[in-house]
């Protein structure tokens, strides 16, 4: 039997704020309660839940997500609109840039609690765009 993602618990210092953050860069629908999580819905079936952190002391995470490239010209001008700074590189040594690995277009930028997402059009190692 294959094995499908289903979810992802992502802590945050302010899980709304968070939430909307990540559905608002992404392009996606509100997220939802669910329990003491909100749970924003992604492809197949899967889902990015948020939960508040207690402490206010985070690990940094990076959270990649492969998307097409009409999606990836959204997320980037909802980037560049809000000022925020983005990076073409992991270690953030490219900044103002953007990847062309694989032949697809990658970028990084910073979440409200500090994790850093990744949107990129075609897969590392050279994989099927979506």
């Amino acid at each position: 039997m294959p094995i499908h993602f289903n979810h992802t618990i992502v802590h945050a210092v302010d899980r709304a704020a968070e939430a909307a953050f990540f559905t608002e860069m992404f392009g996606l629908p509100p997220a939802v309660e669910f329990g003491h999580f909100l749970a924003a819905h992604i492809a197949d079936q899967a889902s990015i839940d948020f939960v508040q952190h207690g402490d206010g002391d985070i690990p940094a995470q990076h959270y990649a997500f492969l998307v097409s490239e009409e999606d990836f010209d959204g997320i980037h001008a909802r980037i560049r609109e809000r000022g925020l700074d983005h990076w073409a590189d992991p270690q953030a040594a490219r900044p103002g840039e953007i990847n062309h690995h694989d032949g697809g277009r990658g970028v990084y930028f910073m979440s409200p609690s500090g994790h850093f997402y990744e949107a990129i059009t075609r897969p590392y190692g050279g994989g099927d765009p979506v």
